[in-house]
């Protein structure tokens, strides 16, 4: 048997339930993959709400969930890419928070080695979607862009992918996480109304893109005259049908391939705000919609428990165990064998090469 999230009613996070089903069989160029991490966005809580059903159409009971990473369990007929005990990364339409998940062969890619779990099960949305969204705006070196939401999963990566272009990034987030996103590059103003009084205050140059990933905000990308077509939202339907905001998408697996790459090589980095387990998917979705989390977070179905552990494994953060731990400290180079969060309980020996210090901008990287 397997497990699934599953929701049979609109509403908050309070309607998911965890239900054992019948473990799935691939068919005819599919994949079984046993599921070790899946990461959440935004969208998916929009879509639990029933915001704009028409264009979110859901089928009771419905699944949850677009990207996992794993380990295939079995291979349906015609299935030539992939071998039971392969370690992969992709997509689904929904249902990728389960222990098990059926997936076409074309939506998967290699887990690439350097990767953590957590990482490339939590990389295809934020990361095909903000890698599309700079892109798509041709962003360079006489853009300013305004990224609200900028210290989640998909405006960090955007921030560092505009970044990597020499535009200049302006980022809404919380004033807890001004000193997070510096780290990326980003000039922090903090949430609230009157935004574009706020980005006036700390630039001269003129707005020339706007990317709302908190969404709402299209009154205030106007205020700050970026014209609509330079106006990307992820959820919000609204700016898109009354002020032609142009809505965002995820991309596919080329697309995924890019950016895995770009992060298995250091040259863009994906934070890991918070582990939860599957059977606290719920608590994951609140801290979520809170919209002050550092980085992506993750359901873990497989959390490694390690010799001196000081918290619960649903509580373990990427930070915790990593070298990403926002501390001043000298520039080194050191190689060490470090617990993984999420796995099958083997140690993985990884070498962190040069540690940037916290409170300088990462250098811009040429992204591919």
């Amino acid at each position: 048997m397997a497990k699934a999230v599953r929701f049979s009613e609109f509403g908050g996070p309070e309607v998911l339930e965890i239900q054992e089903i019948p473990t799935p069989a691939p068919g005819p160029g599919e994949v079984l993959v046993e599921v070790y991490a899946a990461g959440i966005s935004p969208v998916e809580t929009a879509v639990r709400l029933g915001d704009n059903a028409d264009r979110w159409p859901v089928e009771f009971p419905s699944g949850q969930g677009r990207e996992f990473a794993g380990v295939v369990a079995q291979v349906g007929p015609g299935v030539t890419r992939f071998r039971r005990g392969a370690e992969v990364m992709g997509y689904v339409a929904r249902g990728a928070h389960a222990t098990h998940v059926v997936v076409p062969e074309t939506q998967l890619l290699p887990k690439p080695i350097s990767l953590s779990w957590e990482i490339a099960g939590s990389l295809y949305v934020a990361g095909t979607t903000a890698l599309g969204a700079v892109e798509g705006l041709n962003l360079g070196a006489n853009d300013v862009v305004v990224i609200t939401a900028a210290a989640g999963g998909i405006g960090c990566l955007a921030a560092q992918f505009a970044r990597a272009r020499g535009a200049v990034v302006i980022g809404s987030t919380t004033e807890e996480r001004f000193d997070f996103v510096r780290q990326f590059g980003v000039v922090p103003v903090s949430y609230g109304p009157d935004l574009a009084a706020r980005v006036r205050a700390v630039t001269r140059a003129p707005v020339t893109a706007f990317l709302d990933f908190l969404g709402g905000e299209s009154d205030e990308a106007a205020e700050l005259g970026v014209p609509p077509t330079r106006v990307f939202t992820t959820t919000d339907w609204g700016a898109v049908e009354d002020h032609d905001a142009v809505k965002l998408y995820a991309g596919d697996t080329i697309a995924l391939a890019r950016v895995a790459q770009l992060v298995a090589d250091r040259q863009i980095r994906l934070p890991i705000a918070d582990v939860f387990s599957l059977s606290e998917i719920a608590d994951a979705y609140r801290q979520l919609d809170q919209r002050d989390s550092a980085g992506k977070i993750v359901i873990g179905m497989k959390l490694v428990d390690y010799k001196g552990q000081k918290v619960r494994p649903s509580r373990l953060k990427q930070q915790d165990v990593t070298i990403g731990v926002p501390t001043p400290h000298e520039r080194v180079s050191v190689e060490g064998v470090l617990p993984p969060v999420i796995g099958d309980g083997r140690a993985r020996r990884l070498r962190t090469g040069s540690i940037p210090q916290v409170g300088a901008p990462a250098a811009a990287a040429p992204v591919r």
